[in-house]
């Protein structure tokens, strides 16, 4: 069996003997393990089942070491603090409720295509997706900061609706562009939970986010595609909602808000998980010996029937040792493919 017959496998909810996982670093991390590891390929070496990239709107050329750019949609970003990853806005681009600040983004067809082309050319047996990075919620406060994207939704829905409609059409166009590939899934990234509940709330994610992430869904299934969402927090409020629209596998799984025994019982046979071994509380914290065994409880309970993706809640942080990373991965492949693999 191929790794992506083996993801295929589970987001079909179908048991087999192979548990599909997927493990990706910060680039600080990431730093660290190349010169603990003394292989400057470690992460490219870690035998993960996915293969994926996501459309965040980065320029094509930025000023080496150059820790502020401007995006493709008219937003700066500062990566002077401890995040150099991703960083924060320097400030927003539009600081009123008036949809004619509104930046018409720039989308460089041509290079997300040669993107595209080069990851399947990679794929090797992997599952293989794309999908856009800060798709819709994430999108809107990139533009006016978090606190006045919360402000709009409240006081200013008229305008709110607006400005994602055109995220949304926008959004629209690179799912058409991604369709015109042979990807086995398409991916959105929108962080909408907090460490308990709803950033937004329930209410103001129906309003302003769910019909237009059920038009994504809608536009990116039309070719039979998997669809896969990422949220950080807490977001089993609209569980429900999401399977309505569509979506087969959740990311991410933080068992620190999650009860995982819970939501296997009472989503597993319609939705897939994908993560669920904490960057958060275990990975930093734990020793290697208790790692293990945290991971070996954490896949026990959610491969049962399938639907699970065994992974980190997300991109491993730079607080994590090197011998926590060597311990996770070696869990990893004896729960994919038998002790002693």
């Amino acid at each position: 069996m191929t790794r992506r017959e083996a993801v295929i496998h589970a987001l079909r909810h179908e048991e087999t003997g192979i548990l599909p996982y997927h493990m990706e670093f910060t680039s600080q991390e990431n730093e660290k393990l190349i010169r603990a590891a003394g292989d400057p390929d470690f992460a490219g070496k870690t035998g993960g089942f996915l293969h994926y990239l996501q459309y965040w709107g980065y320029p094509e050329e930025r000023v080496p070491g150059s820790e502020r750019f401007t995006d493709d949609f008219g937003v700066t970003w500062n990566r002077s603090g401890a995040d150099k990853d991703i960083g924060v806005i320097d400030e927003p681009v539009i600081y009123d409720a008036d949809i004619s600040l509104y930046p018409a983004p720039y989308l460089n067809e041509s290079r997300l295509r040669a993107e595209c082309e080069a990851l399947l050319a990679e794929k090797g047996d992997r599952f293989c997706f794309a999908g856009i990075g800060f798709s819709l919620f994430e999108r809107l406060w990139s533009y006016t900061g978090m606190e006045d994207a919360l402000v709009y939704m409240m006081a200013e829905p008229d305008f709110t609706h607006a400005l994602l409609d055109r995220i949304l059409a926008f959004n629209l166009r690179v799912i058409d562009i991604l369709n015109d590939y042979p990807f086995d899934a398409v991916y959105f990234g929108d962080d909408w939970g907090q460490q308990r509940g709803m950033i937004m709330g329930p209410r103001l994610w129906r309003e302003f986010i769910k019909p237009r992430l059920a038009a994504m869904y809608a536009r990116a299934k039309k070719n039979g595609k998997f669809i896969i969402q990422h949220s950080c927090g807490d977001i089993g409020e609209v569980f429900p909602d999401l399977i309505e629209i569509g979506l087969d596998c959740y990311q991410t799984v933080q068992p620190e808000i999650y009860d995982l025994r819970e939501i296997k019982a009472k989503y597993g046979d319609r939705l897939a998980f994908w993560g669920a071994v904490s960057t958060q509380r275990d990975l930093p914290a734990r020793t290697p010996e208790e790692l293990r065994r945290i991971i070996h409880e954490t896949a026990e309970i959610m491969r049962l029937g399938g639907g699970y993706i065994l992974a980190p809640t997300h991109a491993v942080p730079q607080d994590v040792p090197p011998e926590n990373v060597f311990a996770a991965l070696d869990a990893f492949r004896e729960e994919a493919y038998g002790r002693g693999y």
